[in-house]
Formats: structure tokens, sequence, C-alpha cells
């Protein structure tokens, strides 16, 4: 409903916009004396810089809404330019003022476009688990393989004990399935997924099963780590932090928080693609589902 309205809203504007326009081409003088003029400017200047700024913090963080910040800090750049061209077109400084359009103004407006794009697609890739996927989780050389990088192939076969042919296998499948890629050096990196549980029920037979029985072996397995961690919740130091909560919410309200915390973690998965001095990798889990009537509070 809210797309509708919206759409309809731009639309309407669109339509409206094109009689005001030819008025205002049939009415407005060539020339016109204003008051304020140089607050109007300085007022632009000072807006832009403010949009710069905030665009670059909010950029370097990589938060979304870095995006609209910076698709308007190009829209203004854009108006800038356009009105530094006309307003001074008959002024001896008409070509300073196209030479800051055309080499300044335009193509930082195109970088922060297409940064604000970078952003906007910059989410985790997202897909169902398949049976590839599955079948690759049940091959233990596929996480030695993962975990190893970045890093060369002859690097990676050496820190695993692999032959290098079975490295070579592990790491073009797990290309084919988008879990790593070379950098520009040539360098095998992992590439983070926002994978999603598969569902039993599209699948049939014994392929049901198998999905079946790969989810009974996941939460298992997370049943397994969680009792570790909490038996070893006193080695664990400044690294480690648990929070419990309990909230009600609207499904609407649910997926935001969801995406919320996809968000989050999509962030400081891309913070950097290589290893630095004192980092750690940690374990992280998100679960949130209605609990049992008995539950405690």
């Amino acid at each position: 409903m809210t797309r509708r309205i919206l759409l309809t809203v731009l639309a309407g504007a669109a339509v409206l916009l094109v009689p005001w326009t030819v008025y205002l081409a049939h009415t407005l003088p060539d020339r016109y004396d204003t008051g304020q003029w140089r607050a109007a400017w300085v007022g632009f200047d000072v807006a832009l810089l403010l949009c710069f700024a905030a665009g670059a913090w909010l950029g370097m963080r990589r938060r979304r809404a870095a995006v609209p910040l910076l698709s308007a800090t190009a829209a203004m750049l854009c108006c800038d330019a356009w009105f530094d061209v006309m307003l001074g077109w008959t002024s001896s400084e008409r070509w300073t003022g196209v030479a800051l359009a055309v080499f300044v103004e335009i193509p930082v407006a195109v970088v922060l476009a297409f940064a604000a794009r970078r952003l906007l697609s910059d989410a985790l890739p997202r897909r169902s688990v398949t049976l590839r996927d599955i079948e690759m989780r049940e091959d233990p050389r596929y996480q030695w393989v993962t975990r190893e990088l970045p890093g060369d192939t002859e690097a990676v076969a050496r820190r695993t004990g692999l032959e290098r042919a079975e490295v070579v296998e592990c790491l073009n499948t797990l290309r084919e399935n988008g879990f790593v890629r070379r950098d520009r050096k040539g360098n095998w990196i992992a590439i983070p997924q926002d994978l999603r549980e598969p569902r039993p029920e599209d699948y049939d037979g014994a392929d049901r099963e198998r999905v079946a029985a790969f989810l009974d072996a996941k939460y298992a397995d997370e049943v397994a780590l969680l009792s570790w961690a909490a038996a070893h919740r006193d080695e664990f130091g400044p690294w480690a932090t648990a929070q419990r909560t309990s909230a009600r919410l609207t499904e609407e309200e649910f997926r935001e928080l969801d995406a919320e915390y996809r968000e989050l973690i999509t962030r400081y998965c891309r913070r950097r693609r290589r290893p630095v001095a004192g980092e750690k990798e940690l374990s992280v889990r998100f679960y949130a589902f209605p609990p049992p009537e008995t539950a405690p509070a």
C-alpha cells in the first residue's frame, strides 16, 4: 500500500511539473534582482559541507544511512554546477564555473552516486543452502581449506596438510558455489554469504530426508557449541559476550529486527579482507523464536 501511494505521488508530481515548467518558461524574466544573495549561496555551501562530512562518517562505517545522504550530496553538486554555470554565464568568471562543473562537481557527483549504489548493493549474497552445500559441509576438507584463507594454493596446501590437487579441487568447487574467489594478487579469499536454511518440504524422497538430517545435525552442533562455550566461559576474557532478552513484536517489527542484525553483521564481515594483528575468529549467533509457555522469563 505504501509503495503504491509513493509511486502515485511520484507519477503525479512528474505530470504536474510539465505544465508548471512550461508556465515558468513563458513568464519568468531573463533578469531578476534579489536580496540575501550571499546568505543563499553560503547557506547552500554549508549544507553541502555537512552532507560531505556526514556522508564520509557514515560511509566509512558502511552504514546504510549513507545511501540517501550520498545521493542527496550528488544531487546538490549537480545543482551547484548548474547554477554556477547558468548564473555566471554573462560574467567574466564564466569559464571558471564551467571548468569547476565539468572537472570537479559533476565527476564528484558521479563518484558519490556510484558509492551510494555500491553501499545499497553491499549486502551479503543471499541464498538458501543447497544439496551441494550440504555435501561440502559433510566433507571436512572444505572447512579446513576455508579456514586457511586468504592465501595461494601452495600456502593453503601447506597449512592444511592436503595434497595440492585436493586443495585445487576444493577451491574450484568452493568458487563455483560462490564461497571463494581470487583477489588481484591471485590469492584465494573467502566470500561471506547469507545462507538461509533449506526447507525439507521443498524436496522429495531421499533429498527431503537428507535435508532434514542436515538440519538436525546442524542444531545438534549448535547446542554442543553453546554447551562448550558455557563450560569454558571463564577462559575467554574480553573475547566473549552474551545477552538475552524478550520482546513483544509484530511480524513486521521482527522482520525489521532481523534485517538490522543482518546489516550489522554484514558491516563487520565486510570490514576487511585480510587478517590484522590482534584479531580473533569469533563465533557469532543470533536466535529469536517464541518461547515455550513454561519457559522462565
